[in-house]
């Protein structure tokens, strides 16, 4: 896979870390942005497989770290989901400038929620696809048991996740609490796609019948059988890839060109 390292600026003026990865004959559909999960990478085993689904058929793909997570600047503990949509805003307008604006949004856990709230402010958006996405994001906070009232009390606390330790600060959650998703599903008015696994255990399938009773058309719903939230099985995640690829193109193919080359 070819790619490339890049590296643009957050509002706050960090530097966020990227790769390109691009399709092997340099022929480019359209240009994609994916959107990590909470407390990974850009480097997450899911991510790669599927960015290479997509790279193999013609989508270019820029993922990135969020501010304060893998080789991005920042603190974590400075971030917020708020922020995350501008570091989100600010790669698609990376992409404007020095390549061709993304018509395609990716979004995996609370990256999902965060690029269906920013696709409103990228106009170039045509069409979104979620990954194992809360249809409300204040409701992951109760997975930080203890944590959570020590955030309260003391304005901040020390949180492990997957055998790393974060710092997270009241002004994290008092941000969760003030998301709309609803309003901001309902008027999304791009084409939507949700991946949802059954088995998950850390956002629960009922989170995307909610999303997806809420969203208008064109949505569509692909189950994820047997999989967990982070796709650890290979299969699953070059699975989602090439349904995504596939899908998108309907989407995001410039005018004329056909989804399936005649034979």
């Amino acid at each position: 896979m070819q790619f490339q390292k890049l590296k643009f600026s957050n509002p706050m003026g960090q530097k966020l870390a990227a790769r390109l990865d691009l399709p092997p004959d340099e022929k480019i559909l359209a240009y994609a942005i994916f959107a990590h999960c909470f407390t990974c990478t850009k480097n997450l085993n899911a991510v790669v497989n599927i960015d290479r689904a997509l790279s193999s058929r013609g989508i270019a793909v820029l993922r990135f770290d969020f501010t304060g997570l893998g080789e991005s600047e920042g603190e974590f503990a400075e971030t917020s989901f708020s922020s995350n949509i501008s570091d989100l805003v600010a790669a698609a307008e990376f992409l404007k400038g020095n390549y061709a604006a993304p018509k395609l949004l990716i979004g995996h856990s609370l990256g999902g929620a965060a690029v269906l709230q920013a696709a409103a402010q990228i106009d170039s958006c045509k069409a979104v696809a979620t990954i194992a996405a809360p249809a409300d994001p204040s409701a992951l906070t109760r997975y930080l048991g203890n944590t959570r009232e020590q955030i309260e009390k003391k304005g901040e606390a020390e949180f492990t996740l997957a055998g790393r330790e974060f710092r997270i600060k009241k002004q994290f959650l008092d941000d969760l609490e003030q998301v709309r998703m609803e309003e901001t599903i309902r008027n999304l008015n791009r084409a939507l796609l949700l991946f949802h696994s059954p088995e998950d255990d850390i956002v629960h399938i009922e989170n995307a019948g909610k999303i997806f009773d809420t969203a208008r058309h064109p949505k569509s719903f692909i189950s994820l059988d047997g999989a967990d939230h982070l796709l650890s099985n290979r299969d699953d995640s070059l699975y989602v890839g090439s349904i995504l690829a596939v899908w998108a193109q309907k989407y995001i193919r410039p005018p004329k060109m056909p989804i399936f080359p005649s034979v």
